[in-house]
């Protein structure tokens, strides 16, 4: 049998109803899985369903969600570096070009949930970390607040973000299940639901979304190497979300006689969270094209600010 290769990991940030049960249901799929489980209790009971198994389940001590962490010296599990982990699991780098190397699933601890996907994002445009192997996809359980902004459409007030913007022009999403947060987890204090409080979006829901990154993200100017000047564009325009998309433009002497906007048929008085995210894309190949970031101090900010974003 051919098995397709998938890598995934748990991460239980709540008291689990029992472990191996999204493992389980993989393998009975019939799918190669490798699981990757940060809590060492778990690990007998995965390790034996991995014995009882002929190759199809591979099981690592290890945390996805700490993958090539920002330090010196040797890591110390669960934490890992993916270059050793993808040797392990025997996965090669493939061309972006190519199809989906690896699919990965699991649950986003909502602990760190918004800080998590700006460090997958910056990977993604970087080709860092898991995407120096290909376009990885995810397949994530995310709270549905951040599923909300991440497929937010352009003007909507409350959840249209730079998350908004980045996501959908490097990845296509898609939202696979939605799922009751009574159904994952409660407070061992009092027995309720132990869901965090959103008071500006919908949040009732766990929300598996697949994140595949798109094929064609790489093809023309953007590229990983100015990916950064890319985000730090998106970043401090939607920093002021009412305000015009010229006079941020001027505001950094991009675009003072406002030819640039109008080439591109821009409206003058666009707000900055009025312009959809290919539109952004649009801006700022033109800006790169026309060499108006080295010329201003534009780009001695994003080399300055950049890392400060990526958390």
């Amino acid at each position: 049998m051919q098995f397709l290769k998938v890598f995934t990991f748990f991460f239980f940030y709540f008291p689990p109803s029992g472990p191996g049960i999204l493992t389980r249901t993989l393998l009975n799929a019939g799918v190669r899985v490798v699981a990757l489980e940060n809590n060492s209790a778990f690990l007998p009971n995965l390790q034996s369903l991995e014995n009882s198994l002929d190759g199809q389940l591979k099981v690592i001590y290890g945390d996805f969600f700490r993958l090539d962490p920002l330090v010196t010296g040797t890591l110390k599990p669960p934490a890992m570096c993916s270059d050793k982990l993808f040797e392990t699991i025997g996965v090669e780098a493939v061309p972006w070009s190519a199809d989906v190397p690896v699919r990965v699933f699991g649950i986003v601890p909502q602990i760190k949930e918004r800080i998590i996907l700006w460090r997958l994002l910056f990977a993604l445009y970087e080709c860092s970390s898991i995407y120096k192997y290909g376009r990885v996809e995810l397949n994530v359980f995310v709270s549905e607040k951040e599923y909300k902004v991440l497929t937010a459409k352009a003007g909507d007030a409350r959840a249209y973000q730079t998350l908004s913007i980045l996501w959908q022009v490097g990845c296509e999403i898609q939202l696979l299940h939605m799922e009751p947060w009574s159904s994952f987890l409660t407070n061992l204090k009092n027995r309720g639901l132990a869901v965090p409080k959103s008071m500006r979006l919908p949040n009732d829901h766990l929300c598996l979304v697949r994140l595949t990154p798109r094929q064609n993200l790489f093809t023309g100017v953007l590229k990983p190497t100015n990916s950064s000047t890319f985000i730090f564009l998106v970043k401090q325009c939607l920093a002021k979300p009412t305000y015009r998309l010229t006079d941020r433009l001027n505001s950094w002497s991009l675009d003072s006689d406002g030819k640039l906007l109008r080439e591109l048929e821009i409206p003058k008085n666009t707000a900055t969270r009025d312009l959809y995210p290919e539109d952004y894309r649009r801006l700022f190949e033109a800006l790169q094209n026309s060499n108006m970031f080295t010329e201003t101090w534009f780009h001695d900010e994003v080399l300055h600010s950049i890392r400060k974003i990526n958390l």
